[in-house]
C-alpha cells in the first residue's frame, strides 16, 4: 500500500479522496493554487503545497508543479480527481516516469478512450453496441454529405476530442450540415486544440446511461449497475438517479454483462464508466469517462462500495474485493450537484458564503468543501457540493431528496437548490419520465 498520496485536484473531491486516504491510513498531500489556500481540503491534509497563480494552467493544470511537489513532500502515489488531469495520458507516463503511481487506468487506455473516434472503433472491436455514424473523421463536405443521407436527418457533428458539450452541433436538414461542422470544429479548435470531427445518427428522445465499471491488475473486471444522467443542460449532468427508473432487471443485467466482459477483454485497471445512449430498449455506446465520476456516489450508496478505496487498492496492485454475483443493489439513490450559480439564469455566482446549513438525517449525505466564510474563487467550475439521498424506494427517496433540499441553507451566493426544490415538484420527473432534452425544453417553456 502507498504511504502518501498526493491529490491533484480541489474542492468537494479532494476532500472525498483525503477522507478515503485517511480511512485506510495513508497520509496525504494537498496542492492548490493562491486563491485556494483557505479552502477545507488543503486545510485537512497532512501536508499542502502552493503550485501556483488561480488560473488552472498555472496551476491545477501545471505538470512540472505538481511532480515537483510529489518529490518534496515524498509523495508515492497521485489521485487526479475528475477534470484538470484525470485523463491526460502524458500526465500519467510523466508520474510513472518518475516512479510514482498514477491512480488510474494505463496511459494507452486514456489515450484511446479520450479521442472519441477510436474510443468507439475499440467499443465495436469488443462487442459494445455503437451509434451509427461515420468509422472516422469527417475530412471533406462530400464524404460529410453521403454519410449524412444514409444515415437520415437529423444528425450529430461531435468533435472527437470533446466533453462538456463542447464541439456538438445537430444538422437537422443537408443546408445546416456544413455549418454545424465549422461551427463545431471552430469550438472544438478553441476548447480543445484539435478540431477533428466526426458524425453520429441523433436520437430523438434518448436517455443517458451510464454503467459503472472496476477492473483489477490480474483482468478481473465488475459492474456496479447503471447511473440514469438525462437531466442535463446544454449536456452538463445536474441531477443523477441509480439505479435508472427506465431499465427493468433483464435490460440492466444485460448491458451490465456486455461491459464487463469487454473491460475483461481490455484488461482494463480502476474504476471507468461507459456511457450510452437508450432509446427504445437500445443502447447506444457514446464514450467511456477513464476516470472517477461526480455522480459516483449515488453507486456507493446503493452498493456499499467505497469506490475510491478501490481505486487505491488496485493502483497498489491488489485484486478486487468483491465478485460480481456478490454486488446487491439496495434501494434508490439521487444525487443533485449543487452549483454556485443562478438557478434561471445559470450565470456563475462566485462570492462570500455567510451562511452554511447542509442537511443531515437518515440516508442523506453532502460532499461539500464549502463552509460558512468561505469565499467561492471565481476561477473554477461552479460545483461547490453534492446533495445525496438514498432510500428503500425511489417514492421514498424523492421525499427525503424533498425534505433534505428544504434544509439546505446556502446564503451569500446564489445556488441551484432553487432548481431542484422546482424540479421535484414536476409530475414527470416524480414518475421517472424524463429524456435528455427535458430540462432543456422545460426551461425554455417555465
Amino acid at each position: 500500500m502507498f504511504d502518501k498520496i498526493l491529490i491533484a485536484n480541489r474542492g468537494e473531491i479532494a476532500l472525498r479522496v483525503e477522507r478515503a486516504c485517511k480511512e485506510l491510513g495513508i497520509a496525504t498531500v494537498a496542492v492548490h493554487s493562491t486563491a485556494d489556500a483557505d479552502a477545507m481540503h488543503v486545510r485537512l491534509a497532512d501536508e499542502s503545497v502552493c503550485i501556483g497563480a488561480p488560473p488552472a494552467k498555472d496551476s491545477y493544470l501545471n505538470i512540472p508543479a505538481i511532480v515537483a511537489a510529489c518529490e518534496i513532500t515524498g509523495a508515492d502515489a497521485v489521485h487526479p480527481g475528475y477534470g484538470f488531469l484525470a485523463e491526460n495520458a502524458r500526465f500519467a507516463e510523466i508520474l510513472e516516469e518518475h516512479d510514482i503511481t498514477f491512480i488510474g487506468p494505463t496511459a494507452e487506455h486514456v489515450r484511446v478512450m479520450g479521442d472519441k473516434i477510436e474510443a468507439k472503433r475499440t467499443a465495436r472491436a469488443l462487442g459494445i453496441p455503437v451509434v451509427p455514424g461515420s468509422d472516422g473523421p469527417i475530412d471533406d463536405m462530400k464524404e460529410a454529405r453521403s454519410i449524412a443521407r444514409d444515415m437520415g436527418y437529423p444528425v450529430l457533428v461531435k468533435a472527437a476530442a470533446g466533453g462538456g458539450g463542447r464541439g456538438m452541433k445537430v444538422a437537422h436538414a443537408e443546408s445546416e450540415l456544413e455549418p454545424a461542422i465549422m461551427s463545431a470544429r471552430n469550438e472544438a479548435r478553441a476548447a480543445f486544440g484539435d478540431d477533428t470531427v466526426y458524425l453520429e445518427k441523433y436520437l430523438g428522445r434518448p436517455r443517458h446511461i451510464e454503467v459503472q465499471v472496476i477492473g483489477d491488475v490480474l483482468g478481473n473486471a465488475i459492474h456496479l449497475g447503471e447511473r440514469d444522467c438525462s437531466l442535463q443542460r446544454r449536456h452538463q449532468k445536474l441531477w443523477e438517479e441509480a439505479l435508472s427508473p427506465a431499465l427493468n432487471e433483464s435490460e440492466r443485467a444485460r448491458i451490465g454483462e456486455t461491459v464487463a466482459e469487454a473491460m475483461r477483454k481490455l484488461h482494463y485497471r480502476g474504476v471507468g464508466t461507459v456511457e450510452f445512449l437508450y432509446e427504445d430498449g437500445e443502447f447506444y455506446f457514446i464514450e467511456m469517462n477513464t476516470r472517477l465520476q461526480v455522480e459516483h456516489t449515488i453507486t456507493e450508496m446503493i452498493t456499499g462500495i467505497d469506490l475510491v478505496i478501490e481505486q487505491i487498492r488496485i493502483a497498489a496492485g491488489a485484486p478486487l474485493s468483491i465478485r460480481q454475483e456478490d454486488v446487491r443493489f439496495n434501494g434508490h439513490a439521487i444525487e443533485c450537484r449543487i452549483n454556485a450559480e443562478n438557478p434561471k439564469t445559470f450565470r456563475p455566482s462566485p462570492g462570500t458564503i455567510t451562511h452554511f446549513h447542509p442537511p443531515g438525517g437518515l440516508g442523506v449525505r453532502v460532499d461539500s468543501g464549502a463552509y460558512a466564510g468561505y469565499t467561492i474563487p471565481p476561477y473554477y467550475d461552479s460545483l461547490i457540493g453534492k446533495l445525496i439521498v438514498h432510500a428503500r424506494t425511489r417514492n421514498e427517496c424523492l421525499m427525503r431528496l424533498k425534505r433534505a433540499l428544504g434544509e439546505f441553507v446556502v446564503d451569500g451566493i446564489e445556488t441551484t437548490i432553487p432548481l431542484f426544490t422546482a424540479l421535484i415538484a414536476e409530475p414527470e420527473i416524480v414518475d421517472g419520465n424524463y429524456d435528455i432534452h427535458w430540462l432543456e425544453k422545460h426551461l425554455a417553456n417555465p
